[in-house]
């Protein structure tokens, strides 16, 4: 016969009386009315079943004063999980009565059946097998395909309505013994194969023992074995340590020997070091000294570019002063242009801007002189900075050959250092180290050319920077020159602008002439109206032919008809006109009495 694996077994009887407690709990619900209480017994079988099933093949947890094995674990993971499950976790934890953790479980899963939750929780529980495998075994329920079974029957439960109080009931202390009455049927019912069932299963709860009995010997003996093998290499451990400490003491006694020695290698050393200090003072000294000048040189050079700093800072004021006169002059000229468009008609007001136009033309043309006086100035300080840049190259050449002496210098030590080599190569270790020591010396003194190499390419960058401001003075000066270039084009404007004022101020007197013009005509012609009041207008049947020419009227000739003699013209014959300041044309004027005509259609044309 095949041996049946106990937890296999296990979790299927688990899985079956998950089954008949949530049938049962159905189908009593539908039965009872669907809203269930706390004291119902199907619901209270359910959680204990639930309870079973949660806590098989949970690891058994180290406490300090005990072994902990709690379902609260893997239940409080949910929080993290599903972000709806966090209000039932907080109101767990903030029930007063709960003191174990079981009992927070146990509440946990009444407000989850009550919320109708209970499967979609345990669902995204299941689906983490990895966080799962902290709290449970690899054969446990909830890692194995019942687990997945019995959630798609916790689906099942959301037509029930629950309504628990949590707060009052003592859920630390409950015991969780399953009541197989309620699931057994009644004696007459039961058949021959029922038994022979129970008897299966219980000749299979025996094998599980035995075979538990079997695994455990196992483990025992296993142990033992991982005991002995861990005498064993404490053994061998104790006897390397024995060995490695007479080494030690073996390499303390070379030590000493070694140290010996290395003091008559010491005593050898310092008579050589103390003939070759000489040597290395005198060759300090002198480079001492041509430090002393380079550092002169170098601070001359400095204050220099300070100056010169300094000098075009000065000019960068004197430009931005010039930009902003710029500036004003622009804007004076778009005031002017304003004043003259708006105030065509007041002619003592353009006179009045006139003369401040003037004005502010006579300043600009003082500043102009003053720039040209600074224009004047700033070429003289180019000159200087020139002559000073020759200077600094004259410095540089001179620098130039004192490293060329000092790189002669140090290949003639060079030169020294390689016959002293091969004069001592047949003498011991000491005068090695005695050579090291000088090929040290040799790198500083490298270093120290090497940094007064650095020095000479700061003093280049130092004139190629100085090359770059006198070239931005030059673009400064160029600037200047297109400074005046635009002046010079502002007053050309200044002066068209005069030029238009003076024809405006013309145009003006013009029409004020010919206003004056026409209001004594307008006189006239009123004085004319009140002689020949008493007239009376000829009809139109009559009126065939015009007076003066004595034409006959048609398409061509219209009639004009004077308003105050009643005589009719033609358009030929009427020609005198008068402009008038109302009217856009002028108005044409009766011959005798100058009135305004009037045009009239002819009798003859419709």
């Amino acid at each position: 016969l095949a041996v049946k694996d106990p937890t296999a077994v296990e979790r299927a009887n688990l899985l079956n009386m998950a089954k008949l407690s949530i049938k049962g709990l159905i189908e009593s619900a539908l039965s009872f009315g669907r809203t269930l209480d706390s004291d119902y017994p199907p619901l209270q079988q359910f959680f204990v079943v639930m309870e079973h099933c949660l806590k098989h093949g949970l690891k058994v947890r180290k406490s300090f004063l005990s072994y902990n094995k709690t379902i609260w674990g893997p239940l409080e993971l949910v929080e993290k999980l599903y972000p709806e499950a966090e209000e039932i976790a907080a109101s767990v934890r903030d029930l007063p009565g709960l003191k174990t953790p079981l009992g927070r479980a146990r509440a946990w899963l009444r407000l989850a059946l009550m919320q109708k939750k209970m499967a979609d929780y345990l669902r995204c529980l299941i689906i983490q097998r990895d966080l799962l495998s902290e709290f449970y075994e690899y054969h446990a329920l909830m890692m194995e395909e019942e687990g997945a079974v019995i959630v798609g029957l916790l689906v099942g439960l959301n037509v029930i309505d629950a309504n628990l109080c949590v707060k009052g009931e003592d859920l630390d202390s409950q015991v969780g013994v399953i009541d197989f009455s309620m699931y057994l049927k009644s004696d007459d019912e039961i058949g021959g194969k029922e038994r022979n069932m129970q008897i299966a299963a219980i000749l299979d709860q025996k094998n599980y023992v035995e075979e538990l009995n079997r695994q455990l010997n196992s483990t025992v003996s296993s142990l033992h074995a991982r005991v002995d093998s861990l005498e064993k290499s404490n053994t061998k451990l104790i006897e390397e340590l024995a060995i490695a400490k007479n080494n030690i003491i073996k390499l303390q006694e070379e030590n000493h020997q070694l140290r010996s020695e290395n003091t008559l290698i010491l005593m050898k050393t310092q008579h050589h070091l103390e003939a070759t200090k000489v040597d290395v003072e005198a060759e300090l000294q002198t480079y001492k000294h041509s430090r002393q000048g380079l550092d002169e040189m170098y601070n001359e050079a400095r204050r220099q570019l300070r100056e010169e700093s300094q000098l075009r800072q000065d000019m960068e004021n004197e430009l931005v002063v010039q930009v902003s006169m710029k500036h004003e002059i622009e804007l004076a000229m778009k005031l002017l242009e304003k004043d003259i468009h708006e105030k065509q008609d007041a002619l003592i007001g353009l006179r009045q801007q006139l003369d401040e136009v003037k004005a502010i033309n006579m300043e600009m043309y003082q500043k102009l002189q003053v720039s040209e006086d600074a224009m004047k100035e700033k070429n003289e300080i180019i000159g200087r900075l020139e002559d000073k840049t020759s200077q600094i190259n004259a410095t540089m050449k001179q620098l130039e050959q004192r490293l060329q002496q000092a790189e002669k210098a140090q290949v003639e030590a060079e030169a020294e250092d390689e016959k002293l080599k091969q004069e001592y190569v047949n003498k011991s270790e000491s005068l090695q180290k005695e050579f090291s020591q000088k090929e040290k010396q040799l790198l500083q003194l490298e270093t120290d050319l090497k940094i007064e190499k650095e020095w000479r390419q700061t003093l280049e960058d130092d004139l190629q920077k100085e090359k770059e401001t006198v070239a931005q003075l030059r673009a400064e000066t160029q600037e200047i020159n297109n400074l005046k270039k635009e002046f010079l084009k502002l007053q050309e404007k200044n002066k068209k602008l005069k030029r238009i004022c003076q024809d405006q101020e013309a145009a003006l007197q013009e029409l004020a002439s010919k206003l004056s013009e026409s209001k004594l005509k307008i006189e006239d012609i009123k004085e004319a109206n009140k002689a020949l009041q008493g007239q009376v207008w000829l009809k139109d049947k009559e009126a065939t032919h015009c007076k003066l020419c004595e034409k006959e009227f048609s398409l061509s000739k219209r009639k004009h008809h004077c308003r105050n003699c009643g005589e009719i013209f033609c358009n030929a014959c009427s020609d005198n006109e008068l402009p008038l300041p109302s009217s856009p044309k002028p108005v044409r004027v009766c011959d005798s009495c100058h009135a305004i005509l009037i045009q009239r259609c002819s009798s003859n044309v419709p």
